[in-house]
This record gives structure tokens, sequence and C-alpha cells, in this order.
């Protein structure tokens, strides 16, 4: 069990409900992922890029489902940290928890790196370092600001890709033909698709581990859980799609959506309106922010958590007495960010990042699998499934992400090893 809360460790505020709670998961999903990932999702599956979103959706489906089992189970901040040392063990809690919190500073420095690519690409890295200050600042002045600030990126969202979508599948070059499945399309190509568009969906992550902050959990993050991801999948289908019907698959080379930097801004030059290639161009930028700002609001809560346990510096478990947040994790988490953003080219750390999901959510499957039938444990078959496919895609992602992340994992282990030794 946690380390008790001390003074100035208190629980934070109970604020969210539950449209809340699912404005933050699809502030989550709906972001740079939708506007980033197509491409090399379709270079990687062809014509098979619709099969590899309903793999992706089907592993994430088992996941939202366990998250918000134990979710319900444990309304704690700190997500499958949590779980996975309340039902595995010590070490599996600590080994979600640093995978989680390792692999999602990763993809906040991408994050901002993708609004300094888009706001101002020969001061990317400038632009980077001020939006994770800005940001770090509306967490540390309290989540319901950040869940304002989320609900209108995710409308200022929505609204772009409903007039990508519209505007490709009202055109003349839209042809239904290129929906069709392909020689292209292979099983290790359809599953490393999976693999990259699984990181677009894993931001429903973010609706667990601010348990502590939701309102009743035992009935808001289930029922916020599964709409988000709902949601999600709707518009991400829509998308597919749309820029598949106009660009068609293709890998490198062949002019098709697997071969451009920005598809949802080429979809609407293809369609006849290049007008609106800026307006693209700004929703992407919009949607980085507003998965930066959900990224930073739920790694700072796991840090939170592996503090007050005391596996990374105890300092960090401090919640400000006006604020109600945990303002050192926040600022601590935006510091490494930031420099982070300012110096390194993490343009390979997306990979890095999905196997780190997929290695947390595998411990979640693993943990919603030993809860018992009066602690609302889902169908077996949800978990068993689960778990495999997050280990299928996480192996099926390119060589050097699986490497680079297995060393970084067991690199977490040996800290734990030395610390149990020292202590």
């Amino acid at each position: 069990m946690g380390t008790p809360a001390r003074a100035g460790e208190g629980p934070l505020e109970r604020r969210l409900g539950v449209a809340d709670a699912v404005t933050i998961g699809l502030g989550s999903m709906i972001g740079a992922g939708i506007f980033a990932a197509l491409a090399p999702a379709a270079r990687a599956a062809g014509s098979g890029l619709l099969l590899g979103l309903a793999a992706a959706a089907v592993v994430a489906y088992c996941n939202a489902t366990s998250s918000a089992r134990l979710a319900a189970r444990y309304p704690a901040s700190g997500g499958t940290y949590v779980y996975g040392r309340e039902r595995l063990g010590d070490f599996w809690g600590y080994l979600a928890g640093w995978a989680f919190v390792v692999g999602k500073i990763a993809s906040c420095a991408a994050m901002a790196l993708t609004v300094g690519s888009y706001v101002w690409p020969e001061r990317a890295h400038a632009v980077a370092v001020a939006a994770v200050v800005a940001l770090t600042a509306v967490n540390y002045a309290g989540i319901h600001k950040s869940a304002w600030l989320t609900r209108v990126i995710v409308g200022v969202v929505l609204a772009v890709l409903a007039v990508v979508v519209v505007a490709g599948l009202t055109s003349g070059a839209a042809d239904p033909g290129r929906l069709d499945v392909g020689s292209d399309a292979t099983a290790g190509g359809v599953l490393q698709a999976a693999g990259l568009l699984f990181f677009a969906f894993a931001g429903y992550a973010r609706i667990a581990t601010l348990g502590e902050e939701v309102r009743d959990p035992a009935r808001t993050i289930p029922r916020a859980i599964p709409l988000a991801l709902g949601i999600t999948l709707v518009v991400y289908a829509a998308v597919a799609v749309s820029a598949l019907a106009v660009l068609g698959g293709g890998g490198p080379g062949d002019g098709g959506l697997g071969d451009v930097a920005a598809p949802l801004a080429a979809v609407v030059r293809e369609a006849g309106h290049p007008g609106l290639a800026p307006v693209v161009r700004a929703g992407a930028a919009v949607a980085a922010t507003g998965s930066l700002l959900a990224l930073i609001l739920g790694v700072s809560r796991t840090t939170l958590a592996m503090a007050r346990d005391r596996h990374l510096p105890h300092a960090l478990a401090a919640v400000h007495p006006r604020f109600a947040v945990p303002h050192r994790a926040e600022l601590a988490v935006g510091a490494v960010v930031a420099l982070l953003a300012a110096t390194a080219d993490l343009r390979g750390a997306i990979g890095f990042s999905s196997f780190g999901v997929l290695v947390y959510y595998a411990l979640a499957n693993a943990s919603a699998w030993t809860l018992g039938p009066e602690e609302g444990r889902p169908p077996r078959a949800v978990p068993i499934a689960g778990l495999a496919g997050c280990l299928v895609l996480a192996f099926a992602l390119p060589l050097s992400s699986v490497v680079s992340g297995a060393a970084v994992l067991a690199a977490g282990a040996a800290v734990y090893a030395l610390r149990r030794a020292v202590t």
C-alpha cells in the first residue's frame, strides 16, 4: 500500500464530472496524432490502413474496459501504477509508472515540437519551450481551468476535422475504389500501422490518472472512458476514409497518403480547396497544444502517485494549498519537457512512446484479470485479448523502438532493484 499522505500532501479536490472527464479524454486522443499518424501508418499498411485502425480500436477497447473497471475500484491518481501495485505487486506497479512517465515525457516533448513546427518552423524549438511553459502555468492554476481550455481546443479541432471530411468526401477527387484492400497490405504492415495508430488512441488513460479529482469515480470513470473512446473512433474512421478516398494508400514514392508529410492539408488541396490548407495547419497546431496540455496533466499525476510511495523524490508529492494541484510534480515535469523540447530531435520518440504505452496497458489488462466478480471484473476475454493485443502491437513496432523501449524499461527495473537493495 502507498505511504499515507502527510500535511501538504493531502488528497486532490474532486471537481470533474462526466462531461469534463470525457473532454479531457477527447483532448488527449483527438489531438496531433490524427494529423500526423495517418501518413506513417499508411506507409506501413498501404491500402490496409483501415484494418490497422480497426485493430488498434479493438485493443484500445479492451484496454479502456479494463482501465475503467480498475479506475472505479481504485479512484486515486496514478492509473496503472496504482492498479499494478495493488493487484500484481509493488514492482509491476512501479514498472507501469516508469513506462508511463518516461514514455509520456518524450511524447510531451514531441507534441511541443509539433506545435513549433506548425506555428513557426524556423523557430520550432523556441515555440515548443514557450508552449510548455504556458501550459504548465495553466495546469498549475487548477484542474478546472485545464478542463475549460481543453474543451475549447477539442471544439476547434473537431471543427477542422469536419471540414477535412466534408471537403474530401464531397469532392470529385474522392474514389471509393481506393478503400479496397489490395495486395500491398501485409499482416506485418497492418500490425505496425495499428501500433502507430494506437498512440493516438491512448489518451483515455488521462481519465484514469485523474481518478482522485473525479466526482463519484465509481460511476463517472466507467462512463467517461468508453464515451471518449467511441467518439474518437468515429472521428478517426471518418478522417481515414476521407484521406484514403482522396489520396489512396500508397507508400514512399507512390504519391499517396503514405508519401505526404501533412496528409490532411494534402486532402483539402487535392479536393480542390487549397485555401483551406492554412486552416488545417492551424488546426494541427491547436490539436498538438491540446495533446500537450493533457499529457502534462497526466504525467504530473502519475509522478505525484510515485512520489507518494517514494519511487520518485518525495518532495514531488506536495499538493498546492490553494489550487489543490500537485504543483511540484507539474513544475518538475514541465522543466524536463522544456529541456527536451529545447535540445532534442524527438521524431523517433513517438515509436518509443508507443512501446511504453503498450507495456503500460499490458499491465493494466493483467491487473484487471485478477479482479473478482464482486469487484466488477470485466468478462475474462477482455483483459486476455487486451494483454495479448498490447504485446503483439508493441513488438510489431519498428525494431529501433522496441530495442530502445526495452532498454529504458530494463534501466527502470535496475533502479528499482538498487533502491530495494539500499533500503
